[in-house]
């Protein structure tokens, strides 16, 4: 394994990637130019001169973790088209900086993009498992790009499943948008009408929207218009409906009967995470060390020639 060389991460908000990305990178043998948000600039630079005096300390080149001293918008344009000196950029943050990164970037882009995640519960689903798996996949960490944004219901369950759902789903203060059957099974008030734009929303809150869906062929293409390759589960006992989920879903992890929380670098066995990368070169899903890193062939000869 060979490192890729430097890479530039711009994020938003969360110090700790600060302290993340730094670690990842320099454990895989990466230098780093960190761009964090002005929301926690202060906090950045602390962390950022922690990092740079514990290199030091150890003899080790300070510039290995560098963060741009600057907030300005023109230097994170300037930082992103230097393609003779950065090897790739990570963004990470909401919708609006990873388009702009990846418009605008003269360097190779992975992009932490957003999680319209599904959970899509089977006429063949144990109900309870399926309560279960929804309410967790909703309501454990709303805000993080994992959680469930839209329950796909088959028609076969809906009339005994969704009046579950409004319940346990009100009770935790989740606010329900749904299509008009959904609507209709819920029997629940103050459920919203669903508008086509709530099927791409990545609410990153206490919001769900629910659709009733005519079986898993109607589920699959509706995960294919609107999903977002982050994360999509199925909730069934049927073992070939399962796999077809598993085979035909394009998404980096499909589940069978668990919550779509568990797309997380700590919880598939690689640690730590720099993100969870929706393209497919050269990453896909959640990128720890390894995926820090790239493939250099080493030949070791004695004098052979190629004929």
């Amino acid at each position: 394994r060979a490192p890729l060389g430097l890479i530039g991460i711009i994020y938003e908000s969360r110090p700790n990637v600060t302290v993340d990305a730094a670690a990842l990178c320099f454990k895989a043998g990466n230098a780093c130019l960190l761009r964090g948000g002005k929301e926690a600039w202060h906090t950045n630079q602390a962390l950022a001169r922690g990092f740079t005096a514990a290199l030091e300390a150890e003899g080790l080149d300070p510039s290995t973790v560098s963060l741009l001293p600057t907030l300005e918008r023109e230097a994170t344009l300037a930082m992103i088209s230097l393609d003779d000196v950065l090897d790739l950029v990570i963004p990470r943050g909401g919708e609006g900086l990873i388009r702009f990164v990846a418009e605008n970037a003269r360097v190779p882009v992975i992009r932490h993009y957003k999680g319209v995640c599904h959970v899509y519960v089977d006429r063949d689903a144990d109900l309870d498992k399926a309560l279960a798996i929804a309410l967790n996949a909703k309501t454990h960490r709303p805000g993080v790009c994992n959680a469930m944004e839209t329950l796909l219901v088959d028609a076969a369950v809906a009339e005994a499943f969704l009046p579950r759902v409004g319940e346990a789903f009100a009770a935790a203060g989740v606010e329900l948008r749904a299509d008009p059957r959904a609507k209709a099974a819920l029997a629940t008030p103050g459920v919203m009408d669903a508008t086509e734009a709530d099927w791409d929303e990545e609410y990153l809150d206490l919001v769900c929207a629910v659709k009733v869906v005519d079986g898993l062929d109607d589920a699959m293409d509706h995960v294919a218009r609107h999903g977002s390759l982050h994360t999509e589960a199925i909730v069934t006992e049927s073992y070939s409906r399962a796999e077809r989920w598993l085979r035909e879903v394009d998404a980096s992890l499909v589940l069978v009967n668990a919550s779509t929380r568990f797309n997380d670098g700590g919880q598939l066995g690689l640690g730590a995470e720099v993100g969870i990368s929706t393209t497919k070169l050269h990453a896909y899903g959640p990128m720890g060390l390894a995926e820090l890193c790239t493939l250099k062939w080493v030949g070791r000869g004695d004098g052979q020639i190629r004929q």
